[in-house]
């Protein structure tokens, strides 16, 4: 019977049926010689002596290494103005990562009640002129127009830790009772209460709250993934002299003329240029 993993708690899976009910299962034996079953897999489960079994998981049509989930529609990053910082450098990076994955990326800024600097403004408002859908929100108030972002998709919830990826969960449905933070001062991050994976019914939709990130992982890209990863660049990829335009040094660089004609953010072109250099450190060392 076809069922999607909606939550993981250490070895106990439990699915969600085609009819919505949800049912407690285990990994069968072959499928734990497989990849690890994460949130969002579409397993093929089977009832044996009263026990559900996930028996196979079917291929997956894109997967997220940091947080852990598959078949995912869209990401939805969130990140608070202040309380931890606003920071580009980390939404750049994270939109990198999940277009390149298949994933359509979207952008949640939080906490906007507590006052936004006139440069965090300005950097909003680029990504608000750009291709990334941007939602903003404050305390106990949401964008109506969330709801019918979140209908109909699988969605994850990735961002800073401490940014409000739960409380924005318990404000979309109280029932949620996930754990909040104080954030932290000493360490500028969000203490982790987040202890389990799982796939919540919201507004027609599911939604996927994770535990938070320590690192990200950009060693499955090369040169050409990323600059097809960043959004902005996409209008103008073709249009560069040289085929193999890593959009650095080359002359005759169209995306490099877009920044220049302000077409492109700056702060963009130099947060790809970040990851772009680590790219190339790492093919040094081979």
């Amino acid at each position: 019977m076809r069922a999607r993993i909606v939550r993981i708690l250490s070895k106990d899976y439990t699915l969600q049926m085609e009819d919505g009910t949800r049912i407690l299962a285990v990994a069968m034996g072959k499928v734990r010689l497989q990849d690890k079953p994460v949130i969002g897999d579409l397993v093929d489960a089977v009832c044996r002596d009263g026990v559900w079994g996930i028996e196979s998981i079917e291929p997956r049509k894109n997967h997220l290494i940091r947080p852990r989930c598959a078949n995912i529609d869209q990401a939805l990053i969130v990140m608070s103005v202040k309380d931890p910082d606003f920071s580009c450098v980390l939404i750049d990076r994270l939109s990198f990562l999940i277009v390149n994955a298949g994933i359509e990326p979207l952008l949640c800024v939080t906490k906007c009640d507590l006052g936004i600097t006139e440069e965090t403004e300005a950097r909003i408002r680029e990504y608000e002129a750009g291709p990334m859908r941007v939602i903003r929100t404050q305390k106990d108030s949401l964008d109506p127009e969330l709801g019918s972002i979140l209908k109909d998709k699988v969605t994850v919830l990735t961002g800073q830790s401490g940014a409000g990826k739960s409380t924005l969960l318990n404000t979309l449905d109280p029932t949620f009772h996930l754990a909040t933070q104080e954030i932290s001062k000493a360490l500028g991050r969000g203490k982790h209460t987040t202890r389990h994976s799982e796939l919540h019914p919201v507004a027609g939709g599911l939604v996927a709250d994770t535990p938070g990130f320590s690192s990200l992982d950009f060693s499955k890209m090369d040169e050409t993934d990323l600059a097809e990863s960043v959004l902005e660049f996409r209008p103008y990829l073709s249009k560069c002299r040289f085929n193999d335009c890593v959009h650095q040094n080359e002359p005759g660089c169209a995306v490099k003329e877009a920044v220049a004609a302000g077409k492109i953010p700056q702060v963009r072109y130099e947060d790809y240029l970040g990851v772009l250099e680590m790219i190339q450190d790492r093919k040094e060392t081979y």
